[in-house]
C-alpha cells in the first residue's frame, strides 16, 4: 500500500520526547486511536483507558545495538550499519558514506573480496550479495569480535531526521533484556519506547497482561523502501499460551509494533493458533495473507511509501489506514521513531 501523502520534514520528530520541554518523559507522546474508520485523539498516558481486563500486549524483548561504526576503504572514510549475524557467523551489513552533518547517506556496498578496515584491527571482507540483484545490503566475515566492536566503538544508528546523537540508553525500550551472545536488533523497536515503568504498572493494574517474544531487528530501508528481509525470531512457549488464552477468553491481542506483529504471526498457524517457534523468518504480512493472532497493534507513523503500511492495512483496512493518515497529518502528529503512536483498534463489538 502506498499512501497519496506527503510528510512535511517539520513533522520528523527530531529529539526524544523527554527532550522536548521540562516535566516531559519519555510517554509524552500523543497517540492518535482508530477503531475502523472512527478516529479520536489520545496522549499516551491515556493507553489504559483504551484497553480493558483480559487485553493482552505483545511486546519484544530485543535490545538495540550500537550498531553504527566508523571505518575505512581504502583512504575513503565510512561508516558500517551492522544489521544482522547470519547462522554461519557471518554479518549482513549496509555500508555508508558520512554526510559531513553527522549522519549518513547511502552507498552501494561490495564488490566480493572488497575489505573495509574497523577499529581494534578488525577487517570485514565482503562476500555476497543478502538479496540478489540488490546492491544495499552484503554478507561479510570479520576477523575479529564484532559485539566487542560495538560495544567499544559503536554507536546507535541515526538519519538525518534526527537533530543529534543520542546515547544508547535513548535508544533501550523498557522491555529491552540482554542477551548472552551480544545479539540484537540494529534499530530500536520502537514502538514500545513511550512505555515506562509507570506506564506498565498502570496498565497491569487494569487487568492487561504481557507476552514477551523476541525479533532481531535489521537495518530499516528509509530510502529505498523495500520488504523486510528475514530475521530471528523466538515466540516462547508461555507467551504462546498467554496469546492462546487470551483469545480463548475473549480478550484482545495487541501487538507493539510491527516486529512483535511479525513474530507471532510467524508463530501462527492457519488455524490462529500460535505455538512457540523460533528460527528465522521471512513472513511479509500484506492484506492478501491477512493476520491470524493479531487483534490490534500499537505502532509509530510510517512513510507513506513504507513496506510497514501494508502490515497496517492487514490489521485495520485500507480506507482505515489512509483516514488515519489523513487524521494524523492535519493534527501535526510527530513521524519516527521519537515521535507519536498509532494504536489500532477493531471496531466495538468485532473481534
Amino acid at each position: 500500500m502506498t499512501l497519496a501523502l506527503r510528510v512535511p520534514e517539520e513533522l520528523s520528530a527530531r529529539v526524544p520526547a523527554e527532550q522536548r520541554g521540562p516535566g516531559r518523559d519519555r510517554s509524552s507522546v500523543r497517540m492518535l486511536v482508530s477503531r475502523g474508520t472512527e478516529v479520536t485523539h489520545r496522549r499516551f498516558a491515556e493507553l489504559p483507558g483504551e484497553l480493558r481486563a483480559g487485553d493482552l500486549l505483545i511486546v519484544n524483548t530485543s535490545p538495540t545495538l550500537a550498531a553504527a561504526v566508523d571505518g575505512t576503504l581504502g583512504h575513503a572514510r565510512v561508516v558500517v550499519h551492522f544489521s544482522t549475524r547470519g547462522d554461519d557467523g557471518r554479518w549482513a551489513v549496509e555500508l555508508r558514506d558520512p554526510d559531513g552533518r553527522g549522519t549518513t547517506r547511502p552507498r552501494a556496498g561490495g564488490p566480493a573480496g572488497e575489505v573495509v578496515s574497523l577499529p581494534g584491527c578488525v577487517h570485514l571482507v565482503f562476500e555476497e550479495r543478502v538479496a540478489a540483484g540488490g546492491d544495499r545490503l552484503w554478507w561479510v566475515r570479520a576477523t575479529g569480535d564484532v559485539p566487542e566492536v560495538l560495544r567499544g566503538h559503536g554507536r546507535p544508528i541515526r538519519y538525518s531526521y534526527t537533530r543529534r546523537d543520542q546515547p544508547l540508553s535513548a535508544y533501550q525500550t523498557v522491555f529491552a533484556l540482554p542477551y548472552a551472545d551480544g545479539a540484537g536488533s540494529a534499530e530500536m523497536p520502537s514502538a514500545a519506547r513511550p512505555f515506562t515503568e509507570r506506564a506498565v504498572a498502570a496498565l497491569v493494574r487494569r487487568g492487561v497482561q504481557f507476552a514477551p517474544v523476541t525479533l532481531h531487528t535489521g537495518v530499516a530501508s528509509t530510502e529505498a523502501h523495500e520488504p523486510p528481509y528475514a530475521e530471528r525470531f523466538e515466540v516462547p512457549e508461555t507467551s504462546a499460551r498467554l496469546i492462546n488464552a487470551a483469545r480463548a477468553g475473549g480478550g484482545r491481542v495487541v501487538a507493539v509494533g510491527t516486529t512483535a506483529v511479525r513474530a507471532v504471526e510467524s508463530a501462527a498457524g492457519a488455524d490462529g493458533v500460535v505455538r512457540a517457534a523460533r528460527g528465522w523468518t521471512e513472513l511479509v504480512v500484506t492484506p492478501e495473507r491477512g493476520v491470524r493472532a493479531v487483534d490490534g497493534l500499537l505502532t509509530g507513523l510510517h512513510e507513506p511509501e513504507a513496506s510497514h503500511l501494508q502490515m497496517l492495512e492487514a490489521v485495520a483496512g485500507r480506507d482505515a489506514v489512509r483516514r488515519t493518515y489523513e487524521e494524523a497529518l492535519r493534527g501535526r502528529y510527530l513521524w519516527h521513531e521519537f515521535g507519536d503512536v498509532h494504536l489500532v483498534l477493531p471496531p466495538e463489538g468485532a473481534h
